[in-house]
């Protein structure tokens, strides 16, 4: 059996891709997981998997499916997911034909339009993950990533403090739901600063080998030009920024060790890997992250799966052995010769 480490990326409801790639990984019985580190949906198949791994591999498969379940519109506790379809409403008027004052005008903020704060996905949440027995349980260590309103720095939350707070800080996009305050400290989405956060795997755990599913794509072809499409692709570079930092951070020490540079127990090197990123979910506007249709859902489950099989079949050798990330090709700089 061989030991990985997984970092989860969140995208809204692309991270039904994710929980198809667990789900696949879960399947392999070759693999054994060390340390989930996640930010928003990422997050959430993170801590749902794991409360699911106290019970077994199947149950954690199970558990990630009645999780994304409940997301989707056709069942689960989805009864106040107008909330979304009211603010998905707002966003399209602030980009209708009009001028920027007019266009900002109409925005509104979930203080206004949310001020009872509901968010279905923390009942859907509570409801499948009994979180006292989650930070009391073994298993895979876990790092959710949340963003300090207040500093504007990251934090990460470790498996022994976690509360469904936690987890939904870390999912907590700002125009849609209020901040949540954790011990006095607004936070919003993870994403922001660790999507999803490497750091902690390569100091906190033993494990060298990460798998990163990766939902956001980091290139697009082309310039947007309409307000929705630059606006997206902001949102793309932004979810992408902290994840390309750690990768350039990686590589440089890599590069040291390899070198002979850089001769300190502190510093190892790490084997990356990568699901998704690759082309993947370009397919998709990035729109479609607010789709929680159960055959979107289902679509995204099928894509993560055969990523994730595709790609055990083509580098479970490699897991222990070198890394197969190409991370000159992930930051778009030429190779070295």
């Amino acid at each position: 059996m061989k030991r990985v480490n997984l970092a989860l990326q969140g995208g809204g409801s692309h991270g039904a891709y994710a929980w198809g790639a667990l789900d696949a990984i879960l399947e392999d019985e070759r693999l054994e997981i060390e340390g989930i580190s996640g930010a928003s949906a990422g997050a959430m198949n993170a801590v749902v998997m794991a409360s699911g791994l106290l019970e077994g591999r199947d149950a954690a498969r199970e558990k990630l499916t009645k999780f994304w379940r409940g997301v989707a519109l056709e069942g689960g506790p989805g009864a106040t997911i107008p909330v979304v379809d009211a603010w998905v409403s707002m966003w399209k008027a602030m980009f209708a034909p009009a001028s920027v004052a007019d266009a900002a005008a109409q925005a509104s903020t979930p203080y206004a339009f949310n001020p009872f704060n509901i968010n279905p996905l923390r009942d859907t949440l509570a409801a499948l993950v009994d979180f006292e027995k989650l930070r009391e349980g073994h298993g895979p260590k876990l790092f959710v990533a949340a963003t300090n309103v207040r500093t504007g720095k990251g934090e990460v939350f470790r498996r022994d403090v976690l509360t469904p707070d936690h987890v939904m800080a870390s999912a907590t996009l700002p125009h849609l739901f209020q901040a949540v305050v954790i011990d006095g400290e607004p936070y919003w989405d993870g994403g922001y600063s660790g999507n999803p956060p490497l750091w902690p795997l390569f100091y906190e755990t033993d494990c060298c080998d990460a798998i990163i599913v990766q939902i956001n794509p980091i290139a697009r072809e082309g310039v947007p030009e309409t307000p929705v499409a630059i606006s997206n692709r902001i949102d793309e570079i932004t979810f992408n920024a902290s994840l390309l930092a750690e990768l350039r951070a990686a590589d440089f020490v890599a590069r040291l060790i390899e070198e002979g540079v850089l001769d300190n127990p502190r510093y190892r090197l790490e084997r990356l890997h990568r699901i998704g990123g690759d082309g993947s979910l370009e397919d998709f506007p990035p729109s479609s992250k607010f789709d929680i249709s159960w055959s979107f859902l289902q679509r995204l489950r099928d894509l993560g799966r055969h990523s994730a099989k595709a790609w055990l079949e083509r580098h479970f050798d490699a897991i222990g052995k070198r890394s197969t990330l190409d991370i000159a090709g992930a930051l778009q700089k030429p190779k070295a010769d």
